[in-house]
C-alpha cells in the first residue's frame, strides 16, 4: 500500500519540499459525535440515562443492561439500548471505553445491517461515536464494522449516510483499514454524498475522501467514480462553504495523472485561475499549487493556463502572498513563460475539453 505525504518538486534549482497545504486543520476538523439532540423527551428510559451520566457506578450497570438488551428479542428494546448507548458515548470519553469493555461493539455492528432504517441509524451513530476513541478503533474494524458502513452508505438514512462517513473516516486514520475500505466500495458512494448530499453531507465525504485518498490506488478509484465533476463544481461556488475542502482534496488527487486529466476535462482551470484572483489566502495558496502539480509535466496544460489569463493574478500573488504562495507563484509564472517546444495544439488529443 502506497501512502504518500508531502510532494517534492524542484524546478531551475529551486526546491518546493511541500506543494500541499500543512493549515488544514481548520478546512477539515474531523467528524465530531452525532448532532442529534441530547436527551429531546423526558421519557423514564431518558431519566435515568440523566442519571447515569452523573454517576460512575450507576452508569456502569446500565451500561451492561443496554449491551444486553442490543441481542433482546424486542425490536423496540433493541431500538431504545442502541440509542442510550449512543448517548452515553456521545460526549463523553469514559463512557466509549466503558461501552467498548462491555461487549457492545460486535452487536452494535450487526445492528448496521438491520433493516429497520431507525434501528440502521442509532446502530451507524453508536459506532461513530465510540470510534472517537482512538483505542476503539482496532477493535471496531476488526469486528468488521466496514462493509456495513459501506451499505449505510447507500442504503440509510440522510443522517446514517453522514455517519457512516464519518465513521469510515475514523476508521481509516489506522493505515491498514484504507484500502480494506475502498475495496468494501466506499468511494463511489461517498462521490455520491459529496456530489449530492445536503451541506453536513458533503462535508463528512470532503473529509473521508480526503483521508482515503493518501493512498494510490484510492486516488484513482476517486477519479474513476468521478470525484472531479462536483470537487469543481463545489469550487467554483463561493457561496457552498466547500471550496477550501473540495481544494484540499483536489490537491491530494492530482497527484496521479489521471486525476490531471480529468480536472481539465472537467473545467477546472478556470475555476483555479479565478480563485487566485479573487479567494482568500489560503485558497489561493492551494489553487497555485494544483495548478503548479498539473503543468510540471505537461506543455499543453500550461499552455491553457497561460490562455485563461493566469499570469497577472499569480504575479499579484507573487508580490502579496504568504512566502509559500509566493515560492508557488513565482514558479509557476517560470514555468509558464518557458519557451514551449513543440506545437502544444498538436496535443490536443491528449485530453478533450
Amino acid at each position: 500500500m502506497a501512502t504518500e505525504s508531502a510532494v517534492n518538486y524542484t524546478y531551475m534549482g529551486r526546491s518546493l519540499n511541500d506543494l500541499s497545504i500543512n493549515d488544514d486543520s481548520t478546512a477539515f476538523s474531523d467528524c465530531n459525535s452525532d448532532r442529534s439532540g441530547e436527551f429531546p423527551t423526558a421519557s423514564s428510559q431518558n431519566r435515568r440515562l440523566l442519571l447515569a451520566c452523573a454517576n460512575s457506578e450507576n452508569s456502569d450497570d446500565l451500561i451492561r443492561q443496554l449491551v444486553s438488551d442490543l441481542d433482546s428479542c424486542s425490536i423496540d428494546e433493541q431500538k431504545q439500548a442502541a440509542l442510550e448507548l449512543r448517548l452515553l458515548a456521545k460526549n463523553k470519553p469514559e463512557n466509549r471505553i466503558k461501552i467498548a469493555k462491555a461487549g457492545a461493539i460486535r452487536p452494535l455492528v450487526a445492528l448496521i445491517s438491520s433493516s429497520d432504517p431507525y434501528l440502521q441509524e442509532n446502530g451507524v451513530t453508536a459506532i461513530l461515536n465510540l470510534s472517537l476513541c482512538d483505542e476503539n478503533k482496532e477493535l471496531i474494524a476488526s469486528s468488521g464494522a466496514i462493509k456495513p458502513l459501506v451499505r449505510a452508505l447507500r442504503t440509510g438514512t440522510a443522517t446514517a449516510k453522514e455517519n457512516a462517513a464519518c465513521a469510515l473516516l475514523r476508521l481509516s486514520q489506522i493505515e491498514e483499514n484504507k484500502v480494506a475500505i475502498e475495496r468494501s466500495g466506499a468511494i463511489p458512494l461517498l462521490v455520491n454524498l459529496l456530489e449530492n448530499g445536503g451541506f453536513r453531507g458533503k462535508k463528512d465525504a470532503s473529509t473521508a475522501l480526503y483521508s482515503l485518498c493518501t493512498v494510490q490506488e484510492n486516488k484513482i478509484r476517486a477519479v474513476e467514480a468521478g470525484i472531479m465533476r462536483p470537487l469543481v463544481e463545489l469550487m467554483a461556488d463561493f457561496g457552498s462553504n466547500m471550496v477550501d475542502k473540495s481544494a484540499f482534496v483536489m490537491s491530494v488527487l492530482v497527484s496521479v495523472p489521471e486525476a490531471k486529466t480529468a480536472l481539465v476535462e472537467e473545467g477546472g482551470i478556470p475555476v483555479l485561475v479565478e480563485i487566485i484572483e479573487v479567494g482568500s489566502q489560503r485558497q489561493k495558496e492551494i489553487a497555485a499549487a494544483i495548478l503548479l502539480q498539473i503543468c510540471e509535466d505537461s506543455v499543453l496544460f500550461r499552455a491553457m493556463v497561460a490562455r485563461e489569463g493566469a499570469i497577472p493574478p499569480l504575479v499579484a500573488l507573487s508580490q502579496s502572498g504568504t512566502n509559500r504562495a509566493k515560492q508557488k507563484a513565482e514558479t509557476l509564472i517560470e514555468l509558464l513563460r518557458q519557451p514551449r517546444s513543440g506545437n502544444a495544439a498538436a496535443m490536443h488529443s491528449d485530453v478533450s475539453v
